[in-house]
């Protein structure tokens, strides 16, 4: 979700990358087939699960900023409370963790979704206690059938950071798209012309520009990258080039060459190119901005992006020009809700799948 930040490591990268499975297994990367394989025995869940811990392992599949999994899930009776885990927060690109709450709110989606799914509907709030847990309580109710479209999509939504095929959204599928989104307390702008999406895209280079230009949000970023399939899966979380079409690389490699090949230049060409390709940009605006309405957001933005995939469409963020504060005046502007604070940016199309991100074991996030 939801600020992934992929790797730009093709052209020279890829010269070094080139090698064997063998030459891989030899350098301690281990193999991308054994990768896609752990990650889909964790992705694997009974299509009707009723335990609650299958339901929670659909709370984990939700997108969130950098892959650093900010949750903590605990059973409570009729329900799950979803608490934010403040060590995996990112405070350089996040330092008020508006992204905590936001991937909260999509992981909070994803449960109530597939608890309506095993015929208990029930309802999200955050708990009024303030300590900025989300409560989902299960009742007695099921989904409706857009719903169980949705909750079908789960396992299937990533975000795709790729190149998409420039094709365009036909207006019957983004009536779709608004309506999955539609959560009390959030405002969604759909960006299909080329004129503002090249606006927008001009925010997302400036602020791209800006942080590249921060060593302590390289720094950050650093943290979180994840080169080889072997450390992807060791951790279970970060950024795995891999997952952004990017060749896997060994451990030692990767750092050094990622100085070289991330920069300025290449990101502008790359950002430029791949909304280029995309079918149109949405842009989810809450009502306030405060936890409560994060979540909201998160809600929504998932709702999106499982809707798009039911639809058999691709997502990625762009979230720059919300991330750097000196730009987000300009996107409300640009969207038509001038003084509001501008809280995601997805663009959307059609593409082919990527690998998926690794998750994190039950037992390293249930309490």
């Amino acid at each position: 979700m939801v600020t992934r930040r992929d790797l730009l490591l093709g052209g020279g990268a890829a010269t070094v990358a080139v090698g064997s499975a063998a030459w891989a297994n030899k350098n301690g990367m281990g193999s991308m087939a054994d990768y896609k394989a752990a990650v889909a025995e964790l992705r694997r869940i009974p299509p009707t699960a009723p335990e609650t811990r299958d339901l929670i392992r659909y709370a984990t599949l939700a997108p969130n900023g950098h892959n650093t999994q900010p949750w903590l899930f605990r059973p409570i009776e009729n329900g799950v409370a979803i608490l934010p885990d403040f060590s995996r927060r990112t405070p350089v690109v996040d330092p008020d963790d508006h992204h905590v709450f936001v991937s909260l709110g999509c992981a909070a989606e994803n449960l109530s979704l597939a608890a309506a799914a095993a015929g208990r509907a029930g309802d999200i709030e955050l708990d009024p206690a303030g300590d900025g847990t989300v409560l989902v309580r299960f009742g007695t109710g099921t989904s409706s059938g857009g719903d169980q479209a949705l909750f079908d999509a789960i396992p299937r939504r990533q975000s795709t950071r790729a190149d998409y095929d420039g094709s365009t959204v036909g207006a019957s599928d983004l009536k779709l798209l608004a309506a999955a989104a539609a959560v009390p307390g959030v405002d969604l702008a759909l960006i299909t012309e080329r004129q503002q999406m090249d606006r927008l895209r001009d925010l997302v280079i400036a602020g791209n520009t800006a942080q590249i230009g921060d060593p302590a949000f390289i720094a950050e970023l650093k943290h979180w990258l994840r080169f080889s399939p072997n450390a992807a899966l060791r951790t279970g979380d970060g950024l795995f080039s891999a997952a952004s079409g990017n060749p896997a690389l060994p451990e030692w490699l990767g750092p050094w060459l990622f100085e070289r090949v991330f920069t300025v230049k290449a990101e502008t060409e790359r950002y430029s190119r791949q909304i280029a390709s995309s079918a149109g940009i949405a842009v989810f605006v809450g009502a306030e901005a405060d936890p409560a309405h994060w979540v909201q957001v998160g809600r929504a933005c998932q709702r999106f992006a499982l809707q798009a995939t039911a639809l058999g469409l691709k997502c990625a963020f762009l979230n720059q020009p919300v991330e750097v504060p000196g730009l987000r005046a300009d996107l409300a502007a640009l969207v038509g809700m001038p003084g509001r604070r501008p809280d995601l940016v997805m663009r959307f199309g059609r593409g082919a799948a990527l690998p998926f991100s690794a998750r994190r074991p039950l037992m390293a996030v249930m309490v």
